[in-house]
């Protein structure tokens, strides 16, 4: 790739639980993994079973992001082949207060019972590290905020040459929260907003910490973003229903994450 782009690909774009079928062949299956690669580094945005799919060799050392712990968003570490192969180094950032408590953590979740080894067993060299936001990856600046969901989670800003992108995966809105993230997403050129549920599902799922594509698009227009990916569609959410949903939208600017495009910022 360039080096000189900014690009990003949605390698998993599901909320929640994977889903398979011939039903989600358009937008995917797997869940939240995305890599954004600008100035020569490769920075995936949540490690979830989209992960699994994802290239493994890279000119330098990738990075993953993680935005918090529930199981959708690091659902593809066991299986990414890259931690498994001798001599490669992968480094890992996710919200905890010390290296320790981060790798504490993980080992929580990725050791015996519940898997066969940890993590840095493995032949691959995984080096785990708590987030320090703002930092820069190379010429990347990573910039960061809490988002509102049950556990926390991090909403995460990514700029280099002039252009930036927003993940707010896993954000359920309300009046003090949607602010602070209008404002943290000024004049972004690519927004990433959990749109799970529509308007009609909302009230049923209050406090599930998930938000809406009403509400996304809304948040386009307050925070002057200039393309809108809604992300983290609900495991129940079919092609069809995608996609009858972007034709009444009828516009180039918002669209619903599909498994496996490229988008140039």
């Amino acid at each position: 790739m360039n080096s000189d782009l900014f690009q990003l690909t949605v390698f998993g774009a599901r909320g929640s639980m994977t889903a398979s079928g011939t039903e989600y062949s358009v937008f995917g299956g797997a869940t939240s993994c995305y890599l954004a690669e600008a100035g020569g580094e490769s920075i995936f945005l949540d490690a979830g079973s989209g992960l699994i799919g994802a290239p493994t060799r890279f000119a330098g050392t990738p990075v993953i992001l993680l935005s918090h712990l529930h199981l959708d968003h690091i659902l593809g570490l066991g299986m990414y082949p890259r931690l498994a192969a001798k001599g490669l180094r992968t480094r890992l950032y996710m919200p905890a207060e010390t290296g320790s408590q981060a790798l504490n953590l993980l080992n929580g979740i990725y050791s015996p019972p519940y898997w066969p080894l940890s993590l840095t067993e493995y032949a691959g060299e995984l080096e785990v590290e708590p987030l320090r936001l703002p930092f820069r990856i190379g010429e990347v600046l990573v910039e960061g905020i809490r988002g509102r969901h049950p556990g926390d989670s991090m909403i995460f800003r990514l700029s280099y040459g002039g252009k930036s992108l927003v993940y707010a995966t896993d954000f359920e809105h309300d009046g003090e929260s949607l602010s602070k993230l209008a404002d943290f997403a000024r004049n972004t050129d690519l927004l990433l907003y959990d749109g799970q549920y529509m308007n009609g599902e909302y009230e049923g799922h209050r406090g599930f910490g998930h938000s809406t594509a009403e509400v996304g698009i809304a948040l386009k227009e307050r925070s002057g973003a200039r393309r809108l990916l809604l992300i983290h569609h609900d495991p129940g959410r079919k092609d069809r229903e995608l996609l009858d949903a972007e034709r009444r939208l009828g516009r180039t600017d918002i669209r619903f994450a599909r498994q496996g495009e490229r988008i140039t910022l």
